[in-house]
Order: C-alpha cells, then sequence, then structure tokens
C-alpha cells in the first residue's frame, strides 16, 4: 500500500521494463477503478488494474495482420503472390504495419522462423507483381542462390511516356540516398544495379 502505481505495476509486470509500463499509463493504457492514471497516482490495495499491452514499432513490424493476399501458386515449399500497388513489402520507417510481411505472418505463421519471413527479392510500394517467398528453410537458401548466380531473374514490364529511339543497359550502383534514408540513389560504392530495355 502507498506505492506509486508504475512501481506496484513493475513488481506485479516483470515482463515489461518500467519506462514501458510509464509509457502505457502516459498514454491512458492503463485504467484503475475504470479511469486512467497517472505514474504519481498511489495505489493502496483493492483497487481494480488493466493495462492494455501494447507492441512497440518492433514488435507491430513483426505482428501477423489479417489481410486478403492474391496467392497465384503454393506448394509446400513456396508462395507466389502477387502483391498490389500501394502495398509496402517489408517493415521500414513510417511502415510498421500493414505489409505484404505482415500478411503473410496471418497466413502463413511457420513463416516466422525464417529471416524476412520467407521474402528473398521484393519490389517498391507503387509497383504491382509477382514475389516468390520461401516456406522453409531449404527453399529460402535455394531462391537466394539462384538469385545470386543468375539462374533465376526478375523481368518487369512498365509504361513509358515520351518517345524511345532504342533499347540499351542502365548500369550504375544503387544505395541508399545519403539524407533522404527512405529513397534510393545512384552513388559510388552502392550494389551492382543492370537493367536492360528495349
Amino acid at each position: 500500500g502507498g506505492q506509486r502505481i508504475d512501481q506496484a505495476l513493475a513488481a506485479l509486470l516483470t515482463d515489461y521494463s518500467r519506462s514501458r509500463l510509464q509509457q502505457w499509463i502516459k498514454d491512458g493504457f492503463v485504467l484503475m477503478n475504470g479511469t486512467p492514471v497517472n505514474s504519481k497516482t498511489k495505489i493502496y490495495g483493492g483497487e481494480k488494474l488493466e493495462v492494455f499491452e501494447q507492441l512497440t514499432p518492433e514488435e507491430a513490424a513483426f505482428a501477423p495482420e489479417a489481410m486478403p493476399l492474391n496467392i497465384v501458386y503454393e506448394d509446400d515449399d513456396i508462395m507466389v503472390i502477387n502483391k498490389p500497388v500501394g502495398m509496402v513489402v517489408h517493415p521500414g520507417a513510417g511502415n510498421v504495419t500493414g505489409t505484404l510481411v505482415n500478411a503473410i505472418l496471418h497466413h502463413y505463421p511457420r513463416s516466422a522462423e525464417l529471416s524476412r519471413a520467407g521474402l528473398v527479392h521484393r519490389i517498391d510500394k507503387d509497383t504491382s507483381g509477382l514475389l516468390v517467398v520461401a516456406k522453409n528453410l531449404e527453399a529460402q537458401f535455394s531462391l537466394s542462390k539462384q538469385l545470386a548466380k543468375k539462374t533465376v531473374y526478375r523481368v518487369y514490364d512498365l509504361i513509358a511516356y515520351g518517345a524511345i529511339i532504342a533499347g540499351g543497359t542502365i548500369d550504375q550502383p544503387i544505395r541508399r540516398h545519403p539524407v533522404d534514408r527512405i529513397k534510393m540513389a545512384i552513388l559510388p560504392g552502392g550494389k551492382e544495379a543492370v537493367t536492360h530495355y528495349n
């Protein structure tokens, strides 16, 4: 009796740090007798405490979410998913939920055992297309090896406005933009990126 509520909760809910519990209190996710409290509120015994657990952004990024998936092929080893325009593939800055990874984790919970939920490649948010997703470690290793050896490759269709006179090749290194970390840029020391067009 007489303890601050954050101290009492830290003693009762040992799986969570005191700072995390204090944040839940501050955000209104802790109620005493049905009313939100602050960290300095004291308890004396007999109170009804309710704590509404909240995921951290990191936890939410890899939480299963029920979302429609357009699976065009699936067997014991892989899934081929037609990703729509507007869907982010992998959680990142500004997009920790609502991603393809969240949907995959809901559809096939065992994908949580794999790095990146079995994804071996991705496409941009504003691009639609087919993605091959591994369902086990052997398939993920095999797909990654095939991509590295270029025995399997990606083909993109796009619409260009203006007159393209002839085909060609764009061969420029790409890496994360030094200022806008969400974007990629052509920069020295980047990853090799070769695109042929005709």
